[in-house]
């Protein structure tokens, strides 16, 4: 990791997962300029000391705004921090903007946690723990059908594009790893590749390992 001599603009710090996509697509659909700073998690670049210095639970992703004189830590709040910033991807505070914090809770609490321990278990180290791949598969399996319920009659899960899809849409991206079939959920399905297409999310999922933003059939 190292650190550019720039005291503007925004830092991300960040890795190929789901919880850095969303931060660095929301960075995209907003246009903002940013640097890219990566921190391999794979070789535990999230314990150096620097990184540390303003990330104090070793997670990616984190932002140094350095307009505002602000780091901040945690995605959801980013993605927070970000719309109120611009005045974009989030509604004012009243009856949606509760909707979308409900949504939003529900990818912090369970959307989030959930689908990460089916990576854990079922992609990573599948026969370690035949409970838990059992466990977290239908979980995964649950919340998915949570989400085509919420889709019925619905472009996006609070109405409009919102930081709600930017968050969830990372984590439906590792289908493959939570080896979910999207056909069996078609408003799901739907859905994600409606956001597939958007340019900002394609550059946003390319950081900061340039990937293809993967494709169901």
């Amino acid at each position: 990791m190292s650190k550019q001599d720039n005291t503007t603009g925004i830092d991300l710090y960040t890795w190929a997962t789901p919880n850095g996509r969303k931060v660095s697509i929301m960075l995209e659909e907003l246009e903002l300029p940013y640097r890219v700073f990566s921190i391999d998690i794979t070789k535990g670049e999230q314990h150096a000391e620097e990184f540390v210095a303003f990330s104090p639970n070793n997670k990616i992703p984190a932002i140094v705004d350095h307009d505002a004189g602000v780091s901040m830590i945690e995605s959801g709040a980013i993605l927070m921090y970000l719309a109120q910033k611009t005045g974009k991807l989030m509604s004012p505070v009243g009856e949606k903007f509760w909707t979308e914090m409900e949504w939003l809770m529900f990818q912090m609490g369970h959307i989030g946690p959930m689908l990460g321990q089916t990576h854990h278990f079922v992609k990573f180290n599948p026969g370690e723990s035949p409970y838990a791949e059992a466990r977290y598969s239908k979980e995964n399996s649950r919340l998915y059908q949570v989400l085509e319920n919420r889709l019925q009659g619905r472009k996006f899960i609070v109405d409009d594009y919102s930081i709600v899809d930017i968050a969830t849409w990372p984590w439906i991206s590792r289908y493959e790893f939570q080896q979910m079939d999207l056909n069996e959920y078609p408003r799901l399905k739907d859905w994600y590749l409606r956001i597939a297409e958007r340019p900002a999310v394609q550059r946003g999922y390319a950081v900061p390992i340039d990937l293809e933003v993967p494709i169901p059939n």
